[in-house]
């Protein structure tokens, strides 16, 4: 948006300052003043910006703990929406954290106790019947490009909270992506809770029962998507905390018919392919070249497993069946093989045969440590919530048969990490390759005196990008090779590409050019295919009455 851009605008008085997409505060002109009603609402001077921002964040310091800064900029995003964000990206180091992973987790777990006035569209399952109804008085006379939307089933760190809330990655889709606020909406989908402290919270502002599941939560999901379709079908609709048994399995079923993301699954492999792009960019190496542990099998293990089989399917024309066989996924219960009961059907493609392990008898637990031995990988990746499972063992006996060693312990928050990242530097001599879910201070190098910078693997690298991307496209799917176009741009960025010690992926604060050159990435990826479908081809089709 130019910064001449002139707005009409027929509110006057309180119900212009009190509309957050078009308040200025004191930053109203004096003419804007006269014309607006607002001379005797406000005080004498006219405020810069710059003044404003200088302010705000003065008042911003006086909090002493984060989660009361994200108090306060909640507060703020509720009032002034161009100082709240003008105000986030002059400081996006410091403050991105604050609004977003890791406090934001606090933030959703105290919901109910810090709730002040809704945010966004609550869909509530006892309400089904007038879903559309309240789907509309929402979104009527409104230009929707992006739909957020999360039953807070599986918040990464913090579990199910019944009713959480998915602004917070609407507010990075703006922040980094540059997506008009205006023209998103976040969605909670609220069908219940089974945590126990919510239930019996008498605070607690969702629907107090038990989660709904089966059939008619498919039912309740679908009219919710349909709707979606219904009244935005070029919109990108972005799927955010769904449990584990529930997240693949919806992507899987909408990908094909609408622009759908999941960014626990697709998010997370994307810029995990990045990292590990980047990194093989330093080894000289191949996908197909690699021996992958994913230690931690649920939706983030498993996305990224898939997000990594598939570009190696599509960049080393590797057959699917075999690129399989060159990841073993380990979850609570040990390598997932085939004597594992319970195996979930998503995970199939990836079970290890029982021949591959007849020293551990039956149903015996075949460990980390265990498969290290066997297996010499050279990607190491934890998205477990297992804080310190890469021990000090299991990185030696890594480094051992790896010249350079390819770790990410990405779970977040950092209390949760599988290794400290200055611990596996210093185990396996300087010779790790490093990244991390939450950010982490340099390394110091084994000769005690240069630093090696620890890249963040931070999903907000990548998926504003992508739904940019999208949305500039108005597609109406978001394809595997859409995604791998995208990561491929992120990996061309990596500053190790040009020093081998340097961090795999650019630092955060570059995020929002970052994604800039991923949506460009994405949709000159989109508009080939779309392209290619256009083109006519001389083959018989089926033909029918």
């Amino acid at each position: 948006m130019s910064s001449t851009t002139t707005f009409r605008v027929a509110l006057r008085g309180d119900a212009i300052l009190t509309n957050p997409r078009f308040n200025k505060g004191t930053a109203f002109t004096t003419t804007e003043r006269k014309e607006f009603g607002l001379v005797g609402r406000l005080p004498w001077s006219v405020c810069s910006l710059d003044e404003q921002c200088q302010r705000a964040y003065d008042q911003l310091q006086a909090r002493d703990t984060p989660i009361r800064k994200n108090s306060f900029l909640q507060s703020l995003k509720a009032q002034n929406w161009v100082l709240y964000y003008t105000l986030i990206s002059r400081h996006l180091h410091e403050l991105v954290p604050i609004i977003y992973t890791p406090t934001e987790a606090e933030a959703i777990s105290n919901y109910s106790h810090l709730f002040r006035r809704s945010e966004g569209l609550y869909l509530t399952f006892p309400f089904e019947d007038t879903m559309e109804e309240d789907f509309l008085e929402e979104t009527r006379g409104r230009n929707i490009d992006l739909i957020v939307c999360s039953d807070a089933e599986a918040i990464l760190g913090i579990g199910d909270q019944g009713v959480g809330i998915s602004s917070a990655k609407s507010v990075i889709y703006t922040l980094i992506g540059g997506i008009d606020p205006s023209r998103s909406l976040s969605v909670t989908l609220d069908v219940g809770t089974d945590n126990e402290d919510l239930l019996n919270d008498n605070l607690y502002v969702g629907w107090p029962k038990n989660r709904v599941r089966g059939a008619d939560y498919d039912r309740f999901i679908d009219k919710f998507v349909q709707l979606v379709r219904k009244h935005f079908p070029h919109s990108l609709l972005h799927f955010e905390d769904f449990g584990v048994t529930n997240a693949q399995r919806i992507l899987a079923r909408y990908r094909d018919t609408h622009a759908v993301f999941n960014d626990d699954i697709q998010g997370t492999g994307a810029v995990t392919l990045s990292c590990v792009m980047a990194a093989i960019g330093v080894t000289k190496s191949k996908l197909r070249d690699q021996r992958f542990i994913i230690y931690g099998a649920g939706s983030a293990g498993l996305g990224i497993t898939k997000q990594l089989r598939d570009a190696m399917v599509t960049m080393d024309d590797v057959d699917e069946a075999e690129a399989n066989k060159l990841f073993w996924l380990i979850d609570k219960h040990g390598l997932i093989k085939e004597s594992l009961p319970d195996v979930r059907d998503d995970l199939k493609a990836f079970v290890r045969p029982d021949a591959e392990w007849q020293s551990f008898a039956g149903d015996a637990e075949v460990k980390l440590l265990d498969v290290v031995k066997a297996v010499k990988p050279t990607v190491l990746i934890g998205c477990s919530t297992h804080g310190g499972a890469f021990t000090e063992e299991v990185v030696k006996a890594m480094a051992a048969t790896c010249e350079r060693p390819i770790i990410l312990p990405l779970s977040n928050p950092s209390r949760l990490v599988e290794v400290d990242p200055r611990d596996a530097n210093e185990w396996t001599h300087g010779k790790a390759l490093l990244a991390t879910g939450s950010p982490f201070p340099p390394a110091k190098m084994p000769n005690g005196k240069d630093t090696c910078d620890i890249a963040e693997c931070n999903n907000a690298l990548i998926y504003p990008g992508l739904g940019f991307g999208a949305m500039l496209c108005q597609s109406r799917r978001m394809t595997d090779t859409m995604i791998i176009a995208g990561a491929r741009r992120l990996a061309s960025l990596s500053p190790a590409l040009k020093d081998p010690d340097d961090a795999l992926l650019p630092d955060f604060g570059d995020a929002p050019n970052v994604n800039f050159e991923v949506a460009v990435g994405w949709a000159k990826e989109e508009v080939r295919e779309r392209a290619k479908d256009k083109q006519w081809l001389p083959i018989y089709g089926d033909y029918v009455l």
